[in-house]
């Protein structure tokens, strides 16, 4: 199997599928390299999210009130809705081994919706039929 490149696993974030691989790379080219050690907490439930983080290597936990909810890995990703919002962290996400991200903050990634009409309206439609979806499941 051939390594995905960063663009790659940014593109098959669901947000950002709707994208062209030109406009991807302007959101990757955004984004920055963090690392963090084992152990260490990445994002705290109920804190602000500032922005988005995309696993390129290592584990992550995700817990809600202290419960395990999943185990994150290479090309999974947190804190899609944090980039546009700012709104509070839904999990805690803690290092279960060194991690690497490919980490956005929201004031990085508005101006590049700013200058991009065309894909900020992908977003929103995007969006959109995330939570026409959410509602759906809601009301059934």
């Amino acid at each position: 199997m051939v390594a995905k490149t960063p663009v790659e696993m940014l593109a098959a974030v669901d947000l950002f599928t709707v994208l062209t691989k030109k406009e991807v790379k302007k959101i990757h080219d955004a984004g920055k390299d963090v690392q963090f050690r084992a152990g260490r907490t990445i994002v705290s439930e109920g804190e602000t999210g500032v922005g988005f983080h995309l696993i390129m290597q290592g584990k992550a936990k995700v817990t809600v009130n202290g419960r395990l909810r999943a185990t994150l890995g290479p090309g999974d990703y947190f804190g899609e809705m944090a980039i546009i919002d700012r709104g509070p962290r839904s999990a805690t996400v803690t290092a279960e081994t060194d991690v690497q991200t490919l980490g956005i903050a929201s004031w990085d990634f508005m101006p590049v919706l700013s200058e991009n009409f065309e894909m900020c309206r992908k977003i929103m439609v995007e969006l959109s039929r995330r939570l026409r979806g959410a509602e759906k499941s809601l009301t059934h």
